[in-house]
């Protein structure tokens, strides 16, 4: 936390110091492919096409990925965008399912349109990877609402670092209760129900804390697959996306891998002011599903890699970022749950001292509640995408009840994806899309 805070000041200060909309008439502003794969994402696809549409950028292409959707997701586009079917010669350096067909919109030459067999996520990306024209792509969620300058802010370290900088992440917010309307973020508001609520906050703590501190330190594994730039020639030469649940994570530690394996000085950083908005899920049901899915992604991330763990060779990666993400992520809640089931069987059993319980529960609330408010301050204080009080009164309030009930939830759900991962389960599940752009 004081690494990110430290970090974020001195970022902020930059910023005035040096605007981001010199980059727009800069020669050395790098053109960046961004790849959308979109499976069944009727509901919210046309306002994210149109938040890239408007996007503050030099030079980019948009490539949108229809990964054999089952809903009207190809129709809508071919209408909406006036798609017409081109050919167009593909390089495939990257081995993905058959392209059953390009299109091209005549009102936006720059927005392609790739229509093929369905065969999940990481293909589609490297599908949209092969048909892409420029050095580095942006990874772009089908549900994703892009701020306009994000993308001058995402990809200024990359331009100023000369290839030193070979991935680089932004961050992501929750649109549920947000204004927006023809894909852009019109005001900014918060959801009436707790679980997104919730979701609000732990965002906002682990991208203002946690990926800011890591980054500093070229320690980051996570680059999210909702909003990451990537050196084209880099992924590439690193296979591209493999077939994972956590596809974005594993290959930013194969990345590290093989640079730190070819002994070569390059960085993979999280800038914190560029913002993407993106649906959260508002039930239970979905939300276990998708932290489950989550927990089962990590898991094979870190086994795929195992070499790694703690090996003189792979440097800060081996001896601090795998064990923290095997200990603390993976290991943690599993160690939280037994924690949880003592303290009941204690308590049944008259084995436990109830003044110390009492007091430990409260320290735990107020820690918990001082970390996610230090994360709430970090974001009104450097980049107020929360100006209203009563945000932020709802966001304290909320958080203080986070350890009673939204913390045991989810130790629960990721010890669920434990149990599915020995069992062998693969696939993402499905996730129902209700859509957060007003068309």
């Amino acid at each position: 936390m004081t690494l990110s805070f430290l970090q974020i000041r001195k970022n902020y200060q930059l910023d005035d110091i040096e605007p981001y909309e010199e980059l727009l008439q800069s020669e050395n502003t790098k053109p960046v492919s961004i790849l959308v794969p979109a499976y069944n994402e009727s509901v919210g696809i046309y306002g994210s096409i149109r938040s890239l549409l408007s996007i503050e950028y030099p030079e980019y292409e948009i490539i949108i990925i229809n990964d054999g959707s089952t809903d009207d997701t190809l129709e809508k586009l071919i209408t909406r965008f006036k798609l017409v079917k081109i050919n167009r010669v593909i390089r495939k350096q990257l081995d993905t399912k058959e392209i059953k067909g390009i299109y091209q919109s005549t009102l936006y030459p720059h927005l392609i349109v790739l229509d093929k067999e369905n065969g999940g996520k990481a293909d589609a990306l490297n599908a949209g990877i092969n048909c892409s024209r420029y050095p580095y792509f942006c990874s772009l969620d089908g549900d994703s609402i892009i701020e306009r300058n994000a993308f001058l802010k995402v990809l200024k370290p990359i331009i100023e670092s000369d290839d030193e900088i070979i991935a680089s992440g932004g961050s992501v917010r929750i649109a549920n209760g947000c204004t927006i309307q023809s894909g852009e973020v019109i005001s900014i508001g918060l959801s009436n129900k707790p679980i997104v609520i919730m979701q609000v906050i732990e965002y906002l703590r682990a991208f203002l804390t946690g990926r800011v501190g890591l980054s500093q330190n070229n320690l980051l594994l996570i680059v999210s697959g909702a909003f990451g730039v990537f050196s084209k020639r880099w992924v590439i030469e690193a296979g591209g996306y493999a077939h994972t649940v956590g596809e974005d994570m594993e290959l930013v530690v194969r990345l590290h891998r093989m640079v730190k394996e070819k002994r070569l000085n390059k960085k993979i950083v999280y800038v914190p002011d560029p913002v993407c908005w993106t649906e959260a899920p508002d039930s239970i049901k979905y939300l276990r599903r998708q932290r489950k899915r989550w927990h089962r992604g990590l898991f094979d991330s870190l086994w795929k890699h195992r070499k790694l763990m703690f090996n003189p060779k792979y440097g800060s990666i081996g001896f601090v970022s795998m064990p923290y993400f095997f200990f603390i992520e993976f290991l943690g809640p599993l160690i939280e749950l037994i924690g949880y089931i003592l303290l009941i069987v204690a308590v049944f059993t008259g084995s436990i001292h109830f003044e110390y319980a009492l007091l430990f529960f409260l320290l735990s609330l107020i820690y918990g509640s001082i970390y996610s408010m230090s994360a709430v301050l970090l974001e009104e204080w450097s980049m107020e995408r929360y100006p209203k009080v009563r945000h932020f009164v709802i966001l304290f309030l909320v958080s203080l009840t986070e350890t009673l009930w939204y913390r045991p939830l989810t130790v629960v759900w990721r010890v669920e994806g434990m149990i599915e991962m020995l069992f062998g389960k693969r696939g993402w599940g499905e996730m129902v899309r209700k859509g957060v752009s007003n068309d």
